[in-house]
């Protein structure tokens, strides 16, 4: 979901050497060791429930950029049989810390994840999450694929919040990036390095924050999506979120408790954001979106249309992911610019 950058600050110094020493070693796999030496097995807790290894998946297939792009920060390049993303997220592959890493492992498809895919990959392990590629109306599930004889992992902030619901988040954005990172850590063997991982991702959102003046009002933020006659946004447990809320703005769709969903233009209108933020990915493009916000006649008066104030970020930065932590260094460094 980018096209041209925003206006904003450029990602400083700290926000992209951390992303960088993230992608620093991202092809890296550590020399296989027998289970024993490793600790197997491992359980870890996934969406409340207890998942049991006896050793490392070799063969995973991953769906979506930041679930893709986790398997590459924590230096899994070479476990990846393949990905599949949307053609849609092309950009998010171009403007990558981990470019390189995109093009070593394979990519199986531009469309939807598919058991067919996944089996013709040979596939042991799959890391998606609900509505990043599971669905029951598609028959791929976590229960389908263990029929299968293929273990799954579901992107935490993807997990339901209730049995037989479809709203999704159960844990702070934040948290769930890292409680996905220190449990693949566990399920690969490699700990260490996601413990690395989240103490650079801490670091990267603590001095964010600390550019964020304490006295000053924090400005409303509300994040477009996609959507004409309902605007697609995030809500309370999206990444979104406290990328907002962390870089100094109050985001004004956290009462909703859900991930990602779609709300009325009626509550954006009530709402009165002071800022948007587009998120980017190809089609349709962060102009084009621009645009429509732009001439919509009930956002007319709303204070981010009236000023200008949109700010573009990439489809990768919004989702749970490991660009999260500095993109809340540029949303900081936007709203301190205002």
């Amino acid at each position: 979901m980018p096209r041209t950058r925003p206006t904003a600050p450029a990602l400083t110094a700290v926000a992209l050497s951390a992303l960088l020493l993230s992608s620093c070693g991202a092809s890296v796999r550590p020399q296989a060791e027998a289970p024993q030496a490793l600790g197997y097995p491992v359980t870890v807790t996934n969406c409340g429930q207890e998942l049991t290894f006896d050793r490392a998946p070799e063969r995973v297939v991953a769906y979506d950029s930041g679930i893709v792009e986790t398997m590459f920060a924590l230096g899994l390049t070479d476990r990846l049989a393949g990905y599949v993303m949307s053609g849609s997220k092309n950009n998010d592959i171009e403007g990558s810390p981990w470019k390189a890493d995109y093009e070593r492992a394979p990519r199986l498809g531009v469309d939807r994840i598919s058991k067919e895919s996944i089996l013709q990959a040979g596939a042991d392990f799959v890391y998606a999450g609900w509505n990043y590629g599971f669905s029951e109306d598609r028959g791929l599930t976590p229960a389908h694929l263990d029929a299968l004889g293929v273990r799954s992992y579901v992107l935490s902030e993807s997990c339901r919040n209730g049995v037989g619901s479809t709203s999704r988040g159960t844990m702070a954005p934040l948290d769930a990036l890292y409680t996905d990172l220190r449990n693949l850590g566990k399920v690969f063997g490699v700990s260490e390095r996601a413990e690395q991982l989240v103490t650079e991702y801490r670091e990267v959102v603590r001095q964010a924050e600390a550019t964020v003046p304490a006295d000053r009002p924090r400005p409303k933020v509300f994040l477009y999506d996609s959507g004409n006659d309902k605007p697609f946004t995030g809500g309370k447990y999206a990444a979104s979120n406290e990328i907002i809320t962390r870089g100094g703005g109050e985001d004004v769709m956290s009462g909703v408790l859900d991930s990602w969903t779609t709300v009325t233009w009626e509550s954006v209108v009530e709402a009165n954001p002071d800022v948007i933020v587009i998120n980017d990915y190809d089609v349709p493009s962060a102009e084009d979106k621009r645009r429509f916000l732009e001439t919509y006649p009930p956002l007319a008066q709303v204070p981010a249309v009236k000023n200008g104030r949109f700010l573009v970020l990439p489809y990768a930065a919004l989702v749970q992911g490991p660009r999260n932590p500095a993109a809340i260094r540029t949303v900081a460094d936007y709203l301190n610019g205002l």
